[in-house]
């Protein structure tokens, strides 16, 4: 099924974080790896855009499927993801992860993403009408870009 434009910002980070994953599981399987480089770059790649993306999720996505109740367990399931992701991307922050919870991370990372995208995305454009799947877009946009206009305005450590 071809992916609503509702959903397609969301989509679109999600091929960004696959891309990450997949990138990491290649290198853990070259051989060497320097964990620090990745740490850091699982570290930006949060604080770049899964921290919104996850906040977009959980404040308009995850509400609107629930309205489903055969949705709720799946809701619940990637809701749970993500506190365990953001641990992961708490001990990338901590430069804190050994090789098994990096190459654990990348495939946990990847498996949540899938399901977001085989499950839930194809169950809400089967479920929600054309207007409801416009306003749904419409809120995401608003999330992700209160979310990052946030962080721009956070003060720094530095100030």
């Amino acid at each position: 099924m071809l992916r609503d434009p509702s959903l397609i910002p969301l989509s679109r980070q999600h091929q960004h974080a696959l891309a990450l994953c997949v990138r990491i599981q290649r290198a853990l399987g070259a051989g060497s790896v320097d964990l620090g480089l990745w740490q850091s770059e699982v570290r930006q790649h949060f604080s770049d855009e899964v921290q919104f993306h996850f906040a977009a999720e959980e404040q308009v996505l995850f509400p609107v499927a629930r309205r489903f109740p055969d949705l709720a367990r799946l809701v619940d399931e990637l809701a749970a993801d993500h506190k365990r992701l953001r641990l992961c991307f708490a001990h990338a922050e901590e430069r804190a992860m050994d090789r098994e919870e990096l190459e654990s991370f990348a495939t946990s990372f990847s498996t949540h993403i899938r399901k977001e995208e085989r499950q839930l995305f194809e169950a809400l454009q089967q479920r929600l009408q054309p207007e409801e799947l416009r306003s749904l877009g419409t809120e995401l946009a608003r999330a992700l870009e209160d979310a990052a206009q946030a962080c721009r305005l956070r003060p720094s450590a530095s100030s």
